[in-house]
């Protein structure tokens, strides 16, 4: 589907494209596709030839890696308006992991010759990208201390407020991650198996800081959450 045939009001709601002039929107959507992507789906997978680059409209993604001895890391999540699979401005020819949709999603696709062009004409772009290889960098920072240094259960604390920072959402329950996530996802944001992470949030619930089913977390009572992230060992 043409870009340039989707509700303009679904693109303005976006911070990357709500200051651009028009003639700046349609040079950046000139030659994008958008592509429904159920859930479950991958947008692209790891070791692929970086062809395209993204920004995502609605739903969400989780971005995996596979490392060599096989075993899968969740390294982020791609929320709407984030641009992404931007192996080209990380001077790459392949996809370093793989980004599946959470849930239904919709994105935009860039050819990756696209790129240089888009950037030179939208600062908007090049600002934007910047910040999520910047943002990616200190999470990746925050990740290797945390594995260093940290107990199980303060990554995983970690772990569920980054979550919360992204994608949290006020409700009369609590905060709500607004989208699905399992003890699976968390266990392999932390470096730590299934049954350690179920057992953390057990006596979390049990303690009344979260409330957890099937692919939803509810954070209780974040400021004791906040509290126990960041207790010293």
């Amino acid at each position: 589907m043409p870009a340039r045939s989707l509700d303009r009001s679904l693109i303005r709601g976006l911070d990357i494209f709500a200051s651009m002039q028009e003639d700046d929107l349609e040079a950046v959507l000139e030659g994008a596709s958008a592509r429904q992507v159920p859930a479950g789906t991958p947008v692209f997978e790891q070791g692929a030839e970086a062809r395209e680059f993204f920004l995502l409209l609605h739903g969400h993604l989780k971005v995996v890696q596979t490392t060599p001895d096989g075993q899968q890391v969740v390294v982020r999540h791609v929320n709407p308006g984030d641009i992404y699979g931007i192996a080209k401005a990380l001077r790459r020819t392949d996809y370093p992991a793989t980004s599946i949709a959470v849930v239904d999603s919709l994105t935009l696709a860039w050819p990756s010759s696209r790129w240089d062009p888009l950037v030179a004409r939208n600062p908007v772009l090049a600002t934007n990208a910047l910040q999520t290889v910047g943002q990616r960098l200190q999470d990746a920072h925050a990740r290797i201390r945390e594995l260093s240094t940290e107990e199980v259960e303060r990554r995983v604390a970690h772990a569920v407020l980054r979550l919360v920072q992204q994608a949290g959402r006020k409700t009369e329950e609590g905060v709500l991650i607004d989208f699905p996530v399992t003890r699976q996802d968390i266990a392999e944001m932390t470096g730590t198996t299934l049954h350690t992470v179920s057992r953390v949030m057990s006596a979390w619930e049990a303690k009344g800081l979260v409330a957890s089913g099937r692919k939803r977390i509810v954070v209780l009572d974040p400021h004791r959450l906040v509290a126990l992230a960041d207790a010293a060992e």
